[in-house]
């Protein structure tokens, strides 16, 4: 059996969804309550936006950017306020608009400015009547975003030998969240789903819409299940696309991704060395298996280098954890698989620093200090260091490869900031009609919780893609279609209806 090595499980949050991957390539003080916010006690005047185009677009793509100020503790809406970054595409066809689209693209953490930048043209059958917004949520970016580590500590984070010794292990995860309280203690309380959704509520209130029309990927779903459930007779027209269940335990959940992730890997090599003339990997699903288990016994002897950079046996498990979020980049896996069997890690860590947020100039994203953040104030669950090491050790017959990440469940036992359970109860009882979109093959948001996600919600709809990847939409012309004539026209797809 091989041992299971904590560093990227450790250090690399499993993340629900990034970007989406069907397009190619979840409090802890006053304000955080569970009550449900009425409309009418929930702000005393409506914000104001200042739309101008957006600074890293050119200003004929057509972009604009803004800021909405809301409360930093809506405990105390007179109190310190934060700025919360927002990106706007006008329909295209505006005799016949419809209002705004608000999209959340996933995480926690995801920047869902940068996303509709560069995935807005996936969207242009809805963009045509429909304004497509998008924000940084609280603790994201350019949204006072979350920072724990610079970019050389998080490479050598990142690039730290596997610990063998549960005292140590606990001491790195102890060290990140010491350094999350350091440079970000300020908003750490504040950053949780429920405030996130009362900032949706501020911003469908300043874009002037009467309901909020809304499109969520991955952790998105939750945002807006979350919403739906504060705010019932605020929502339009709603889609949720690779649903979250938010009852599910911090165990659980790491359980359910690695064994996703694991289903997800054999289906990629099944597709390697059946359907393709030629597997660099070897002849069939087990020689290929082989291949990839010898790479990374070989990193864990000896990690590999870049330039400067080293690969250990984690960082190329991220990447292969990155690949198979979508069926499209399989083939991008089975090169930087290739090419790392021969001692060349360029693609692996490509595909690593994705998963990671790692610029280019050596900064990250925000993504891996917001995802922690956002999940460990969603609840008051903790398993401790040692419980999720040994589920990680109880699933390495399942989950071989995928088992080692299950020990970032233990992550919220050491977090600052207590947790509060408010975002895990919903109900949106008195909402229009909500669609819930699920995959089969899903790894990230395995596909029975989207069936859990829409009994809870009460007003929901399910609309199933059988297929592989994290994200249905853009991905099927069935699920496109019945998602398109939903939000554009609000026909609601028959109960039990499938695709693909």
């Amino acid at each position: 059996m091989r041992a299971v090595r904590g560093t990227a499980a450790r250090r690399v949050w499993p993340v629900m969804a990034v970007a989406v991957a069907g397009l190619g390539a979840m409090a802890a003080t006053a304000g955080c309550g569970g009550a449900r916010v009425t409309p009418e006690g929930y702000a005393s005047s409506t914000p104001s936006l200042s739309w101008k185009a957006c600074e890293e677009t050119a200003s004929s793509s057509g972009f604009e950017c803004a800021t909405l100020q809301v409360p930093l503790d809506y405990a105390k809406p007179e109190g310190k306020k934060i700025g919360i970054a927002l990106v706007r595409l006008r329909a295209t066809d505006q005799s016949r608009r419809i209002g705004s689209l608000v999209f959340n693209f996933g995480g926690p953490g995801g920047s869902g400015v940068t996303t509709l930048i560069n995935a807005a043209h996936a969207f242009s059958a809805l963009n045509s009547r429909y304004d497509l917004v998008s924000f940084d949520p609280r603790g994201v970016e350019r949204s006072s975003g979350i920072r724990c580590l610079s970019g050389p500590q998080m490479d050598q984070y990142m690039s730290r030998e596997p610990s063998e010794t549960l005292a140590t292990e606990t001491t790195l995860v102890k060290g990140f969240a010491q350094g999350c309280e350091r440079n970000a203690g300020w908003i750490l309380p504040y950053v949780g789903t429920v405030n996130a959704a009362r900032d949706m509520e501020s911003l469908r209130a300043a874009l002037g819409d009467p309901r909020l029309n809304y499109l969520g990927f991955s952790y998105g779903t939750h945002l807006g299940a979350v919403y739906a459930t504060q705010f019932p007779k605020k929502v339009g027209r709603m889609v949720l696309d690779s649903a979250v269940d938010p009852s599910v335990t911090m165990l659980d959940m790491a359980k359910t991704q690695a064994l996703g992730f694991q289903k997800a890997y054999e289906d990629y090599l099944a597709d390697c060395t059946k359907t393709r003339t030629s597997c660099p990997l070897g002849a069939d699903a087990a020689a290929a298996n082989a291949t990839v288990l010898k790479l990374l016994d070989t990193l864990a002897r000896t990690p590999g280098k870049v330039g400067s950079r080293t690969v250990t046996e984690d960082i190329a498990r991220a990447g292969i954890t990155q690949a198979l979020y979508s069926k499209y980049t399989w083939p991008l896996l089975t090169e930087a698989l290739s090419e790392g069997s021969k001692g060349k890690y360029d693609g692996l860590l490509a595909l690593a620093d994705q998963y990671a947020g790692r610029q280019p100039n050596g900064t990250y994203s925000t993504l891996q200090f917001s995802l922690p953040s956002v999940l460990c104030v969603d609840s008051t669950d903790r398993p401790s260091v040692a419980q999720a090491e040994e589920l990680a050790r109880r699933l390495e017959k399942r989950s071989p490869i995928f088992a080692s990440t299950a020990i970032s469940a233990g992550s919220c036992s050491v977090w600052p900031v207590r947790g509060d359970d408010a975002a895990r109860h919903v109900d949106a009882t008195g909402s229009n009609p909500i669609l819930v979109v699920g995959v089969t093959n899903d790894p990230a948001t395995p596909y029975q919780w989207a069936p859990r996600l829409t009994e809870q919600l009460r007003t929901a709809v399910l609309l199933t893609l059988n297929g592989e990847g994290h994200g249905a939409y853009g991905q099927n012309q069935c699920i496109d279609d019945k998602v398109n004539a939903y939000l554009l026209e609000g026909t609601v797809p028959a109960k039990g209806t499938r695709c693909g």
